[in-house]
C-alpha cells in the first residue's frame, strides 16, 4: 500500500501546478539548457559574453558554493552600446497568484550603474525576444525593472544579495509561457557610462496557494486509505 500511495502522490504532482515549482541555485549552469533554460544575447555588436558561472573573486554566491550563481556583465556588448542579454526560465503553466522570486546584487561601490528586468511571455515555449537590443518580442509583460534610471548606490541596485519578487495576476486562466531575466543597460559596454557586473541566485517559482491546497485535498482520501490498510 505504501508504494501505491507514493505512486499516486507522484502522479498528482506530475499533473498539477505544484509540479511546476522551480528552485534553481545555479550550482552548474552548464546543466541549465538541459532543464529547459535558454539564453540569447541581443546586445549591439553581440559582445563576447552571455551569462556565465559566477566569479567568486568578484563576490560569492548568496548560498551554496561560492561560484553557484548566474553572472552577466558589461562584456555583453562592445564599445558604448545597448546591452540586452536574456536568460529564459523553463516553460511552465502560469496561474494568478504564482510568485517568482530571486536574489541579485552588483559589485560593492559600483560606479557604473546596472539594470535588470524580469519579463513574462504567455506564448508557450517561445523564446522570441525580437531581433534588436530594444525589442522584447513575446515578452511584453514587465514584472520588475531594477534601477531603470541608472542611479549609482546600493539603494538603487543592491550591493549585497537582496531578494526581489513578483506575483502573476490578470490571467484569464492557466496559461503556458516563460519568465525571463533581461540584463538591459543603455550606454553600456566597456566604453559606456553604465553596466558593470551582476549576479542572480536562488531563483524560485512558487505556485499560488490555492493550487497547493487543492493538491493536498486530493491526497486526503489516499492518506485515509493508507491509515486503514
Amino acid at each position: 500500500m505504501k508504494k501505491l500511495l507514493i505512486a499516486a502522490f507522484a502522479a498528482s504532482l506530475s499533473s498539477g501546478v505544484f509540479a511546476q515549482a522551480l528552485n534553481e541555485g545555479f550550482d552548474d549552469i552548464t546543466t541549465l539548457t538541459g532543464s529547459g533554460w535558454a539564453f540569447q544575447n541581443l546586445s549591439v555588436a553581440g559582445g563576447t559574453a552571455t551569462y556565465f558561472q559566477g566569479n567568486s573573486t568578484v563576490f560569492a554566491a548568496n548560498s551554496g558554493a561560492a561560484t553557484s550563481y548566474l553572472g552577466v556583465n558589461f562584456n555583453s556588448t562592445t564599445g558604448a552600446n545597448t546591452i540586452s542579454n536574456w536568460a529564459f526560465m523553463p516553460t511552465r503553466v502560469w496561474s494568478n497568484g504564482d510568485q517568482i522570486s530571486f536574489f541579485t546584487r552588483t559589485v560593492t561601490g559600483n560606479i557604473f550603474p546596472d539594470r535588470l528586468q524580469l519579463r513574462l511571455s504567455l506564448n508557450g515555449s517561445s523564446v522570441n525576444a525580437g531581433a534588436t537590443p530594444t525589442s522584447v518580442g513575446d515578452f511584453t509583460t514587465l514584472l520588475l525593472d531594477i534601477n531603470p534610471t541608472y542611479q549609482t548606490g546600493a539603494a538603487n541596485y543592491p550591493e549585497t544579495w537582496t531578494q526581489f519578487s513578483a506575483t502573476i495576476s490578470g490571467l484569464g486562466g492557466p496559461t503556458s509561457g516563460r519568465a525571463a531575466f533581461r540584463y538591459f543597460v543603455e550606454d553600456g559596454g566597456p566604453a559606456g557610462n553604465n553596466s558593470n557586473y551582476i549576479g542572480i541566485d536562488d531563483a524560485a517559482v512558487v505556485p499560488e496557494p490555492a493550487s497547493m491546497a487543492v493538491l493536498g485535498l486530493g491526497l486526503l482520501p489516499l492518506l485515509k486509505r493508507r491509515r486503514k490498510a
